[in-house]
């Protein structure tokens, strides 16, 4: 059933937008942490096991309806500030700290945090066209 297929095209939605707040909350909260020796930082991304149209997602391609998106980590580049006064410092006083762009994550931020706004308001619009689908019949 095509409905089937469009509650799981949404949650699909809500569960890659999910990671994709959680993912740049991360990277966000890391940014000012000094690393450790020899432990560079992870930033995290998320991944979707393929791309697929909303069409190919909703049965009409013929494809299957994707597995769950997942939170990869990958080294993050390193930053260097002086301050000999952090106990992080090393022997020049130099303090390592994870790269993060954070006009690119805010972005991310920003914009998944309106995709999950959107594909809540596109669950609840089908969930309610549902309902009132059953109820079509009982006032009879």
């Amino acid at each position: 059933m095509v409905v089937d297929q469009i509650f799981t095209a949404t949650r699909f939605g809500l569960d890659y937008e999910r990671l994709r707040l959680e993912a740049a909350s991360h990277n966000i909260a890391i940014a000012n942490t000094p690393n450790q020796p020899g432990h560079p930082a992870r930033l995290m991304h998320v991944s979707a096991p393929y791309a697929a149209s909303f069409g190919a997602m909703i049965g009409e391609g013929g494809h299957s309806v994707p597995s769950m998106p997942v939170m990869l980590g990958t080294d993050a580049g390193s930053r260097e500030e002086h301050d000999p006064s952090d106990p992080a410092a090393d022997k020049n006083g130099m303090v390592s700290y994870p790269r993060v762009d954070m006009v690119t994550e805010m972005g991310t931020l920003m914009d998944a945090s309106r995709a999950y706004e959107a594909n809540v308001r596109a669950f609840n619009t089908l969930r309610s066209m549902a309902l009132h689908a059953l109820d079509v019949g009982g006032e009879s």
